[in-house]
Formats: structure tokens, C-alpha cells, sequence
């Protein structure tokens, strides 16, 4: 099989088209950060100002400690949902972008398995054994190829559940932490 110039033009431009692609996920994902961080300065600009005219509405100690206290729960929350909107967007754009290099590395993997069989299928003569290694070494690449892709989805998962395991644990400690200082 030879590769011809009409081919190289089809693989580089559907490379390019990939490219763009991936560029539009690109920003997309900071696009998103970005409404994300700009509503969230938003929200924080207004709620200090509101903060702070509670603060100063104290009358005595215990007015500003009670004050201070109604502002942590809230302001836990509020991080904890920027925490998991930062997630999402990170995420989102992730997948994204593992879809579209497993596609380009499934399009590679086709072209190079097709190369193979076209070279194979012109071996000279008597040349049957040598073919045949061949063969299977390349379909031992490909399933080792694919054993290591699995592991790694595995591991990618694992970790991701792991974060969530740990976020949730990390919740539910400074909820109960917050509930034990408020019954005090």
C-alpha cells in the first residue's frame, strides 16, 4: 500500500478538523470557568457588603459572635458548590477531549492494522512463518493496547470516585463539626 498525495491531504485535513475541535472544547471549558469565577466574584462582592453591615448592626459580643458564626455555614456551602462546579467543567472538558483522541487513536490503529494486512498480503513467497509472527505480534500489540486502555479508564474512574468519596467525607466532617459548635 502506498500512500498517495490525495491521502495525505484527506489525513491532514481531517487532523486539522480534529484540531478545531478541540480547540472549540478548549473554550468552551474556560469559557464556563470563566461564568463560573465571574459569578462567583459577583455573589462574594454583594455578600461582603451585606457581611459587613451585619457585623456592624451587632450590638454587644455576642451579637458579632452569632454574627460571625451564621457566615461560616454558608460560606462552606458556597465553596463547597464552586468546588464541584470546578469539577463538572473540569470534567466535562475532560471527556471531551478523551473522546476525541480515542477516535483519532481508533482512526490510527484501523489505518496502521490496514497498512499491515496490505504489506502482509505482498509478502514474497515461502515467506509464510515470517508472516505469520508478524501477525501475531501485531495482534498482541493491539490487545495489550487495549488491556492498558482499559486500565487506565479503570484507574481514572477509581480516582475520580475517590475524590468524590473523600469531598463528601471532608462535608460531612466540617458539617458535623459546625453543628457540634453550634449546640454549644
Amino acid at each position: 500500500m502506498t500512500f498517495n498525495a490525495e491521502q495525505l491531504v484527506a489525513s491532514q485535513q481531517a487532523n486539522l478538523k480534529a484540531a478545531a475541535g478541540l480547540s472549540q472544547s478548549a473554550f468552551a471549558g474556560f469559557e464556563r470557568l470563566v461564568e463560573l469565577n465571574m459569578a462567583a466574584g459577583k455573589a462574594a462582592v454583594g455578600e461582603s457588603f451585606a457581611n459587613a453591615q451585619a457585623m456592624f448592626a451587632a450590638k454587644n459580643p455576642q451579637d458579632l459572635l452569632a454574627a460571625q458564626a451564621a457566615l461560616v455555614q454558608p460560606a462552606f456551602e458556597k465553596a463547597v458548590s464552586y468546588g464541584r462546579h470546578l469539577t463538572d467543567i473540569a470534567n466535562t472538558t475532560g471527556a471531551e477531549f478523551t473522546k476525541a483522541v480515542e477516535g483519532k487513536f481508533a482512526e490510527t490503529e484501523q489505518a496502521v492494522k490496514s497498512l499491515v494486512e496490505n504489506s502482509l498480503k505482498n509478502a514474497p513467497a515461502g515467506s509464510d512463518a515470517a508472516v505469520a509472527a508478524i501477525k501475531t505480534a501485531f495482534e498482541a500489540s493491539q490487545s495489550a493496547a487495549e488491556t492498558l486502555k482499559k486500565v487506565a479508564k479503570q484507574a481514572a474512574d477509581t480516582a475520580e470516585s475517590n475524590i468524590k468519596a473523600a469531598t463528601a467525607q471532608a462535608e460531612a466532617s466540617v458539617k458535623a463539626a459546625m453543628s457540634k459548635a453550634k449546640a454549644k
